[in-house]
């Protein structure tokens, strides 16, 4: 058993416990991460003179060779190492001998795992804002096509006033937009390095933490040695972020599943990126979006498994924490693999724009623009929504949409309706009439793709 420790121990730790304890089978994923750290570390103790020029470059020489092996299939990370860094350091001594016992001068697995973490969550975050991108671009394109593809807007799942499918999609590329700019202030407030915190308390090696963070693409070293080793909010906060992007994902998937249905019938979603069914040959279903949706709770599992691990942790660094890895790894995987999926199979979906409009239109969804335009006729208000509640009782009484009244109809409910009355509640003028900042007409809609373009245009 490969391990960094054991000097004190007088006899091997039993193999179930050594199981427990043991991380390689997930720290693995740590593997570049800690080579990159050590790296840094390296040059940082040449430059400090703690390390000899040629120590530093066999140990770097050492630590390309084990990278490059492990790449290229040529060594293989076994369960034989306690963990990644025992793997590397292992792997290290037994090629420069000596020299390579000299790597871990100076820092700690506590600040040695805790670098990895940082840098793996940052690489992460970069990553997942990379594939976010992608569907924000994809959401770009759609609004730009359906500027004027009418559709019912909803409140309590009940028809209430028309907007456009530009529109309703805008509300989800505003949602995935502050997605992505939350994972963007979590890496800049994580962006510290705590390389060279130690165990807990520094060490007496006169290191340069700033070198350290700066090879390292870090803003600079973190302030508090005890901190350093025991900090997990970032992960957290990866973790919540990640919970909100699977809450929008899974936002949207519900209403897709709806909208894909046959009483919808609003889109179809590619054969691609559906299944059928074993016994029903007419099945088409939308297994994709339903996975989405109920993956969500798994990150959400995640999120709250960490915040219980750290709640009741006293400083500094307590073996609990190991616990930080396996679900946020999972949790980061699927919310990767869920935007892609996401993506392709909204890309790729066919909009029913008719049948979008005929549901608008059959939902009584101009009833509040009838009422406008009894006010502008000089009816209060709260007349005006008797009115008009009196009117559409009486149309679903006849089966017909406000459009299908007749003058006679209308005006035996009210005189003051007038022919203009088709004009003033057709679907065009519902919609385009609305164009203050952020409403669905198409003077706002095109000055919030133009804004959208503009972001997107940077990334």
């Amino acid at each position: 058993m490969a391990q960094l420790w054991g000097g004190r121990f007088t006899k091997e730790t039993d193999k179930l416990v050594y199981n427990f304890n043991a991380s390689i089978g997930f720290d693995q994923k740590f593997f570049k991460q800690d080579v990159e750290g050590s790296k840094a570390h390296v040059k940082m103790l040449g430059s400090v003179g703690i390390l000899t020029s040629d120590e530093v470059d066999t140990i770097l020489e050492g630590l390309t060779g084990i990278y490059q092996d492990v790449i290229e299939g040529k060594l293989e990370i076994t369960s034989e190492y306690e963990d990644i860094h025992s793997f590397v350091e292992a792997n290290l001594i037994e090629r420069t001998g000596d020299t390579g016992k000299k790597l871990h001068t100076g820092r700690s697995r506590n600040d040695q795992v805790a670098l990895d973490m940082r840098l793996y969550v940052r690489d992460e975050i970069d990553e997942t804002r990379d594939v976010l991108i992608k569907l924000l671009k994809v959401l770009h394109r759609l609004m730009k096509e359906h500027v004027d593809t009418y559709m019912p807007g909803f409140t309590h799942l009940q028809k209430a006033q028309p907007v456009t499918l530009a529109h309703h999609i805008g509300a989800y590329m505003e949602m995935f937009k502050r997605d992505y700019k939350r994972l963007g202030s979590i890496r800049e407030r994580m962006n510290e390095c705590p390389l060279g915190a130690g165990a807990l308390a520094g060490t007496t090696y006169q290191l340069d933490r700033r070198m350290t963070a700066e090879l390292l693409g870090f803003d600079g070293p973190t302030l508090n040695s005890m901190d350093s080793v025991s900090d997990r909010d970032y992960v957290i906060e990866f973790l919540s972020a990640l919970s909100l992007i699977m809450m929008h994902l899974s936002r949207f998937c519900e209403e897709i599943i709806m909208w894909n249905s046959n009483e919808y019938k609003f889109i179809e979603l590619d054969d691609a990126y559906s299944t059928g069914s074993s016994i029903m040959p007419q099945k088409k279903n939308p297994d994709i979006a339903e996975l989405v949706r109920g993956k969500t709770g798994r990150v959400y599992g995640a999120l709250t498994s960490l915040l219980t691990t750290m709640k009741g942790i006293p400083l500094a660094y307590n073996k609990d924490m190991q616990e930080d890895k396996e679900l946020t790894f999972d949790a980061i995987d699927t919310v990767k693999g869920c935007i892609a999926l996401f993506t392709g199979m909204i890309d790729t979906m066919t909009v029913n724009k008719d049948r979008m409009k005929d549901s608008a239109a059959h939902g009584f969804t101009n009833a509040t623009d009838a009422a406008d335009y009894l006010v502008k006729n000089g009816v209060p208000f709260r007349d005006a929504h008797g009115i008009i509640g009196r009117l559409v009782l009486y149309a679903i009484d006849q089966n017909k949409s406000l459009d299908e009244l007749s003058l006679h109809e209308y005006q035996e409910i009210c005189p003051v309706f007038k022919e203009d009355i088709y004009e003033a509640i057709s679907m065009k003028t519902c919609v385009e009439k609305r164009n203050t900042i952020g409403a669905p007409g198409p003077e706002a809609m095109n000055e919030v793709i133009r804004i959208n373009e503009e972001f997107l245009s940077n990334k």
